[in-house]
């Protein structure tokens, strides 16, 4: 899920040149094609592959929030909103279920398909519908300098570890509320609870959809009762039941307000570690995430391109996908701020001391899974509502965590029914 864009790499600068094609090798030269992403995006993406290829782009950019809304507009109307297009995870199910976007398994190569491994998301009955260009998953964020402060000296990796972490730094004084967690309305919370239910080995769903979160020894289950006592606790500010995950990362993390952000964006790591945006700048770093077993486990949200059925200029579009999505250029954007899918880029730039907490971003990477193993379902935004209208309401007081689990259970029940 696109999140805010900012510098992933420890370097400002990243000098790698995406090799030029040659006048010869411009069979498209003179087409044009516009191509739909979220904002921002790096400044020299149109002419860069215009220089390449002498394809024209058009590169048109929104706010994620109102990227879905027109696609789906469009499409339902069978007009083109784009000849290539952002295509979130979360979108997966419905967007195959109507047969909006083409299949790319018989254009994308398989060493391809098997570098980005995060693909397996956008994969429904076999059908490839979009190439990840970002790699959004999760890792934990934690503030190094108030772990040494509390006199902590070994990160957790346990969820006991994180909570005896947490209290010390209370205890400490060194900031009053040490967890930064999401408990509103919004989508935040939703994805944080789906990371504490891995965390705490278990699954949403059954392989029929069957919710796997009501009885009281579930994962689900304790996950919720584990964010509630974090709040009970004082480890979680109570205003965070109205508190976006943005609004924690920037306003609270990234003022030294918060040590500990539980469900962390790899994609902060440069704004947490840049001055101009940050008041913790060389304090922040990525470390794996804690799980009651001490195994840690991790999901992906990653985003892709993709191309609709009505694109009027398929073979232009593929190409662009193609190059956006190359080991060459993903390393070259990871200055922008897009975490490279390509593990062979990822390892690239791991090894040459680039990235902001390589050696943990690399290591979590590999066990990312997708939170729906049988792929994202038509219904999930009517799911994800239910959940974080539910979490928002145990947070508050206003229900327990079985009045909770029993209504993100009928939200999912009925939302499979629409």
């Amino acid at each position: 899920m696109h999140k805010l864009i900012l510098p992933l790499l420890a370097s400002a600068t990243l000098a790698i040149a995406v090799p030029a094609l040659g006048q010869d090798a411009k069979p498209l030269a003179g087409q044009s094609i516009t191509v739909l992403m979220p904002s921002p995006q790096g400044p020299n993406i149109a002419s860069d592959f215009e220089a390449e290829t002498g394809i024209h782009v058009d590169l048109q950019t929104l706010s994620w929030d109102d990227i879905r809304p027109k696609l789906v507009t469009a499409l339902v109307a069978g007009t083109a909103p784009a000849d290539v297009t952002e295509f979130d995870w979360s979108w997966t199910g419905q967007f195959s279920a109507a047969g909006w976007y083409m299949p790319l398994n018989d254009v994308i190569d398989a060493d391809t398909v098997k570098d980005i491994g995060v693909a397996k998301i956008f994969t429904v009955d076999g059908k490839l519908l979009g190439i990840p260009y970002t790699n959004d998953f999760r890792v934990m964020l934690v503030n190094k300098k108030h772990f040494t402060d509390a006199g902590i000296t070994e990160m957790p990796k346990t969820l006991d570890a994180l909570v005896a972490a947490a209290k010390k730094i209370k205890e400490k004084g060194t900031v009053e509320y040490p967890i930064g967690l999401p408990v509103s309305a919004t989508e935040g919370a939703s994805t944080s609870w789906y990371l504490l239910t891995k965390a705490f080995g278990g699954e949403l769903f059954d392989k029929d959809f069957n919710p796997l979160f009501t009885s009281p020894d579930s994962a689900g289950y304790k996950a919720l009762a584990f964010e509630l006592m974090l709040l009970k606790e004082g480890l979680v500010d109570p205003a965070s039941t109205g508190l976006k995950d943005s609004q924690i990362n920037e306003s609270m993390f990234a003022q030294g307000i918060t040590s500990i952000m539980i469900s962390g964006e790899p994609g902060r790591l440069g704004q947490m570690n840049d001055p101009k945006q940050s008041k913790v700048a060389g304090q922040v770093e990525a470390i794996l995430v804690p799980t009651a077993s001490g195994e840690t486990r991790s999901f992906g949200l990653p985003e892709a391109l993709a191309i609709p059925n009505v694109s009027p200029n398929k073979e232009a579009a593929i190409a662009f996908v193609k190059w956006f999505t190359s080991k060459d250029f993903q390393k070259k954007n990871a200055v922008n701020g897009f975490l490279p899918t390509r593990t062979s880029a990822l390892s690239e730039l791991n090894e040459s001391g680039k990235l902001n907490s390589g050696d943990a971003l690399v290591a979590q990477s590999k066990t990312v899974e997708p939170l729906f193993p049988q792929g994202t379902p038509p219904w999930y935004p009517q799911f994800s509502s239910g959940v974080n209208t539910a979490i928002n309401s145990a947070a508050k007081g206003q229900m327990s965590v079985d009045q909770a689990m029993e209504a993100i259970a009928s939200a999912a029940k009925q939302a499979m029914a629409q």
